[in-house]
């Protein structure tokens, strides 16, 4: 009987940071779904998790009041713009795992043209909340969530390449 040598086939290690920027970018989108569920359980340690969460909210959103009531009377940790920034964020993430990181979309290839252009996409979040500001027209979440979202694609266009090579520079099937 003839015994074949088995060989272990492994894929290509992701780099270190490919891996934390997605670990950070998944706590980023779930733990303002989570906080208000975590904050309406009687468990003893879950609402102090949603009591963090909630603290980091109030310091990054200019508008954590306005968050849905996922769970009432508990909301999102943070307002819908910054949550459609997140979900930018999280299309670009799944368009890099998509592509090869060359294609006309990645801001990132145009040096500083490409900052300047992501700077400009990005500047569609504060433009909102100044319009909004102004009474150019109340809150919306459709509106708000549409301007975040602009925002992350172009924040996403400039770093995803950046957080995710693609070092074998093909275009990845899937």
């Amino acid at each position: 009987m003839t015994v074949w040598p088995r060989i272990k086939k492994t894929a290509p290690q992701r780099p270190r940071k490919s891996a934390i920027a997605d670990l950070v970018l998944i706590a980023l989108v779930g733990g303002p779904l989570a906080a208000p569920f975590l904050a309406s359980t009687s468990l003893p340690l879950l609402p102090l998790i949603a009591n963090i969460i909630y603290f980091m909210g109030d310091r990054v959103c200019p508008q954590p009041e306005m968050g849905l009531a996922l769970s009432p009377p508990h909301i999102m940790a943070v307002c819908m713009r910054c949550y459609g920034t997140l979900l930018g964020l999280v299309a670009m993430r799944w368009l890099i795992g998509r592509s090869s990181g060359r294609e006309a979309y990645w801001l990132n290839q145009y040096g500083i043209a490409g900052f300047c252009l992501t700077v400009l996409l990005c500047l569609a979040y504060p433009a909102e909340l100044w319009a909004q500001s102004w009474g150019w027209w109340g809150y919306d979440n459709a509106i708000v969530t549409g301007f975040g979202w602009i925002a992350g694609l172009g924040l996403g266009a400039y770093i995803m390449p950046l957080l995710h090579p693609n070092p074998a520079g093909r275009i990845v099937e899937g």
